[in-house]
């Protein structure tokens, strides 16, 4: 795997994560309401920092669950049965505001696929997404609310995220496929 290009570092995700959850209060007008869903694998330990760096600044923590979508991608060829996931995400999400967490957005299919399985489990009164990369190239009409960084790339690369809490270090980068 050879890197092109580090694009952010430890100190510059600490950045943009102190910005988005900056962005998350004002938006919402506060927490009231709200629920961060980190998307498996990577949005989950995003979402787990948005909502420390929340905590901070409004001295009351935000609910962090994680969704797997696995089970509800459009690129699995086998037929399943209607699956029970995501057992532990049993909040009551009805009437709450919903902002998914991932690390990057590309084609928009993972997005795609968490709002199915979102759906599953109730009615939000809105659902926002935010995202620590947005790398364009666009398949669905889908589009982050909150943003660390836009990140203009060519099919040809792949944007890695790194989290301490996985990688066991802070970075993200490009690779050529």
């Amino acid at each position: 795997m050879d890197i092109k290009a580090i694009i952010l570092d430890e100190k510059a995700i600490q950045r943009a994560t102190t910005r988005i959850a900056n962005e998350i209060i004002e938006r919402n007008k506060g927490i009231k309401d709200i629920i961060l869903v980190g998307i498996k694998t990577r949005g989950c330990p995003f979402a787990e920092r948005l909502s420390k760096k929340i905590e901070e600044i409004e001295g009351e923590a935000v609910p962090v669950f994680s969704l797997d979508i696995t089970l509800y991608r459009d690129d699995l060829t086998e037929v399943r049965e209607h699956p029970i996931i995501n057992e532990k995400f049993n909040q009551d999400i009805n009437d709450k505001t919903v902002i998914l967490v991932d690390d990057v957005i590309y084609t928009g299919r993972t997005v795609r696929a968490a709002l199915n399985a979102l759906v599953e489990k109730g009615r939000p009164s809105r659902v926002q997404l935010a995202v620590l990369i947005d790398r364009g190239h666009r398949e669905l009409p889908i589009r982050p609310d909150y943003v660390g960084k836009n990140l203009p790339t060519s099919r040809s690369e792949n944007v890695k995220v790194n989290f301490k809490e996985i990688d066991q270090v802070d970075k993200v980068f490009i690779i050529e496929k």
